[in-house]
């Protein structure tokens, strides 16, 4: 369904992505985990094709994905949809205006600029909004809504597009444990009910092995690790991040009842 073969990203002398190969056979719900800096990021963004490889491929459903341009590109990232850490909504903006730009890339320039939607993408996006529980706010700005509430936002942003795939950088490194649930379990919830597949960029590892079908680890913008949750063990933890056996996957844990055991109290975003 997706393969990515041999795929780099070179910045300057330094390989922000190394030679990556990943074969997906099937729509499934990804986690790809590793430190900051590990190349995570700019492989979703490759994917997107908001950046450009450096060398290697991308193929969807036999699609070569890396020379489309312009217009074919447009249409890839409409089906390729992204979802950031930090929203990308338009804060000011109300949310079911933020949610119709999801339909941007299918409208005129002309009806754009005028915010003008036809009535059956203003009622599907409120659909969308009631899915994922925050249908009340709709009229609201986007900058009165917390957190949580703006990530679910931007996820039905992301379903307006209809996309094949959705990618997911980083959805929760800015949540609190409640929210952080909350979200992962709409990206969970999308995957199974519509068939789509989400590939998430993730801190943790509780969350990569509750959530996940098939985790990623990535160090050094190398894959050096590709398998299930159940083998995502300690010690391949330690191996991913680089940690050495004073490493503890509690104290980085968005499990409220992980943060119990260990005394730690969850920041708020």
């Amino acid at each position: 369904m997706l393969q990515i073969e041999q795929l780099t990203k070179t910045f300057g002398r330094n390989n922000a992505v190394d030679n990556a190969t990943i074969s997906i056979d099937r729509s499934m719900m990804i986690g790809i985990i590793g430190r900051s800096g590990a190349g995570k990021s700019t492989l979703l963004r490759m994917l997107n094709r908001l950046e450009d490889s450096t060398s290697g491929a991308i193929h969807f459903e036999g699609r070569e994905i890396t020379s489309l341009k312009t217009g074919e590109k447009r249409a890839w990232q409409a089906q390729c949809a992204m979802i950031f850490q930090q929203f990308n909504l338009v804060p000011r903006m109300d949310v079911v205006s933020n949610v119709l730009h999801g339909t941007l890339n299918r409208r005129s320039t002309f009806a754009s600029l005028l915010n003008l939607y036809p009535q059956e993408d203003i009622h599907r996006a409120i659909d969308i909004l009631e899915r994922l529980g925050i249908a009340e706010h709709a009229p609201k700005r986007a900058e009165a809504l917390s957190g949580g509430q703006q990530q679910r936002v931007a996820i039905a942003r992301a379903l307006m597009q209809d996309p094949r795939i959705i990618l997911a950088d980083e959805p929760i490194a800015s949540l609190d444990p409640m929210n952080a649930q909350v979200v992962m379990e709409a990206l969970r919830r999308i995957h199974e009910e519509d068939g789509r597949m989400v590939i998430a960029n993730l801190h943790t590892l509780d969350t990569a092995r509750r959530y996940c079908d098939r985790v990623i680890g990535m160090r050094d913008g190398r894959i050096v690790f590709d398998g299930t949750p159940e083998q995502l063990t300690t010690g391949v933890a330690r191996d991913i991040y680089g940690a050495d056996a004073g490493f503890s996957e509690a104290a980085t844990s968005t499990e409220i009842g992980a943060l119990d055991r260990v005394g730690l109290t969850p920041v708020t975003a």
